[in-house]
């Protein structure tokens, strides 16, 4: 069981991993908080945008859409490899998922297959969208995989925790097609090799 760690902390994990981080205005305190709990967190879910151009995919995810209101994750990767930070607390972006993958990442161990949506993965998860189309087309930039590998080694350093503690939001909900165009298992690969 982890406490959340802090924003500033956050912040200082993320840079001392070699990310590079832009704070987009009152990052730390925008959050979904008085709708839920944020905590204990047990992991970090990657996803990807359906979305083009940096500077609209960060809007987006800092301030949702119509049924959906943002913060839509922690962290806005873009392809540049820019990590965009919009929120900090409970985002709305890993909805309803399985409550056995929960307990697999809680165990580091091997993911069973999703198929139920009866947990709350919003307060249980670190959030971080990628600037993709999704469609197995659009290209993933080296420096785009790379800042997804050292934000997810940041977060498992700080909380001590492997890199299955890292999941796709494909491996979370059924239906979730995210991300596309990477397997989580080379990602998965990339940020052990990075811990070791």
């Amino acid at each position: 069981m982890a406490s959340p760690m802090s924003a500033s902390r956050f912040l200082e994990r993320l840079r001392a991993e070699g990310a590079t981080v832009v704070e987009v205005g009152d990052w730390e305190h925008h959050n979904r908080n008085h709708v839920g709990p944020w905590g204990p967190v047990h992991g970090v879910m990657i996803h990807h945008t359906v979305t083009k151009g940096s500077a609209h995919t960060v809007e987006l995810c800092r301030k949702g859409y119509e049924g959906l209101p943002g913060p839509l994750c922690h962290g806005v990767i873009t392809k540049d490899g820019r990590v965009h930070l919009v929120g900090y607390g409970r985002a709305n972006h890993a909805g309803l998922g399985d409550d056995d993958v929960l307990r697999a990442v809680i165990a580091e161990s091997a993911l069973p297959a999703d198929n139920e949506a009866n947990t709350d993965g919003n307060r249980h998860f670190y959030g971080f969208e990628c600037e993709n189309l999704g469609d197995g087309q659009d290209p993933w930039p080296a420096a785009q995989l790379e800042a997804i590998e050292r934000v997810s080694a940041a977060v498992c350093r700080h909380h001590g925790w492997t890199e299955r503690s890292v999941i796709g939001h494909l491996e979370w909900q059924p239906g979730k097609v995210d991300p596309r165009g990477f397997t989580m298992a080379s990602m998965r690969a990339r940020i052990r090799e990075r811990l070791s």
